[in-house]
């Protein structure tokens, strides 16, 4: 496939990539990028397939190892990260999985955060010791948990920032630091920032996951996920892990993801000011005990979050007095925001993370966390914010009544 428009001669802005970058058309001149439907190509004979195989030709072979509109959607994100490489994958714990196992062995040692996403723990504290795979915790934000546990050699560090759900800012740049001199790659999950607010390879990240369910697609259609970083890990380490193991992205749910992709910057605008409006309005109600917004004031890490964000993001964390009862009375009460473990949709969407994305990982390590029975995950969405403040004070009164 070629373009037959010249490349614009000048950098591009990012809104301008979300639309453009990584466009390939057919010779139909197609405006919108082509979907290609195919499980398999053919070759015009027989020795051009076995070039293919061989790797002397350039040529699709089969769509679990690449697929022309994938392969738009991996470009893509690549030029909006500023990354030398993207693989796609079926879903974001895909490519979180993949990241971490491409290039583990048995005898290494991970270093992870402790505030991770349910299943991502489920991957550092499970799955990686029943391989031999050390696996420490430690608290994202103290540096000296940190410095301690990179004292010795690892192989990988795996944390998120902001966290999920409490939106716990971790220190990118001096993280990546003392993990590069314990030998170890670092690996950020971005999905609560996306590539527009924080750009963590340019904090000292060797790899970034993305679940692009969330804020890339935006409006709850699709599963995929992305891992992106430098050419030769994503080729050597990698991609062989994903042609062997099969986690593949549909072409359909890639076209999707490009659609979705391409007004990214106009939602997070949107989601983003309403989030910050509403979490001022949450932390003045009296049935709230306490609001988490990263660039708020009172956030622990406000400063941190100014320094390597550009924005707050969508979402809000608050803890209501009354612990479980009052926050499902809160929940059940809302009429516009609706119950739903996804985030980062056009819709905003409310959740109970103790009963629902983190209640697997146990009631200790829920205390650690501090995600106590009173706190709900709010994932903020493009409505106008006088009707989303007039259904939060709803809930918020069925709340204060159910304590």
């Amino acid at each position: 496939m070629t373009d037959p428009s010249p490349l614009h001669p000048g950098p591009l802005h990012p809104a301008t990539r979300l639309v453009h970058a990584g466009q390939a058309r057919t010779p139909f001149g197609e405006t919108a990028e082509a979907l290609f439907l195919t499980s398999g190509f053919v070759y015009s004979s027989a020795e051009d397939a076995e070039a293919t195989f061989q790797g002397s030709l350039d040529h699709y072979q089969y769509s679990r190892f690449g697929n022309p509109t994938v392969a738009m959607l991996e470009e893509r994100l690549a030029a909006i990260e500023g990354a030398e490489a993207c693989r796609a994958t079926a879903s974001g714990m895909a490519a979180v999985h993949a990241a971490l196992l491409a290039g583990l062995r048995a005898g290494d040692r991970v270093v992870a955060a402790r505030a991770l996403f349910g299943s991502c723990h489920w991957i550092v504290s499970t799955l990686l010791p029943r391989f031999g795979i050390e696996s420490v915790f430690v608290d994202g934000a103290d540096l000296d948990q940190w410095r301690a546990a990179l004292a010795r050699p690892a192989k990988l560090v795996l944390l998120e920032s902001p966290s999920n759900p409490m939106l716990e800012i971790a220190d990118l740049r001096a993280i990546a630091t003392l993990a590069h001199g314990a030998g170890a790659l670092v690996v950020v999950d971005n999905v609560f920032a996306t590539p527009l607010l924080q750009r963590p390879l340019t904090l000292g990240a060797d790899i970034v996951v993305y679940s692009c369910t969330k804020h890339i697609d935006g409006q709850g259609r699709a599963l995929g996920g992305a891992v992106l970083g430098r050419k030769a890990w994503i080729e050597e380490v990698l991609q062989p892990y994903l042609r062997n193991t099969g986690p593949a992205l549909s072409p359909f749910n890639a076209w999707l993801l490009l659609k979705g992709i391409e007004t990214l910057s106009l939602r997070l605008d949107a989601a983003g000011r309403n989030a910050e409006r509403l979490a001022a309005f949450l932390a003045g109600e009296p049935a709230v005990a306490r609001v988490w917004y990263p660039t708020r004031d009172d956030h622990p890490q406000a400063a941190l979050a100014r320094a390597q964000m550009a924005g707050g993001g969508t979402l809000v964390t608050f803890d209501l007095h009354g612990g479980k009862k009052a926050a499902f009375a809160f929940l059940n009460a809302l009429r516009l925001i609706r119950i739903s473990n996804n985030l980062g949709d056009t819709k905003s969407l409310v959740t109970h993370p103790a009963t629902t994305t983190h209640y697997r990982i146990g009631a200790e390590e829920r205390a650690r966390l501090g995600i106590g029975d009173g706190v709900v995950r709010l994932s903020v969405g493009i409505e106008d914010e006088a009707d989303l403040r007039h259904d939060l004070a709803g809930g918020l009164a069925a709340a204060a009544a159910g304590r």
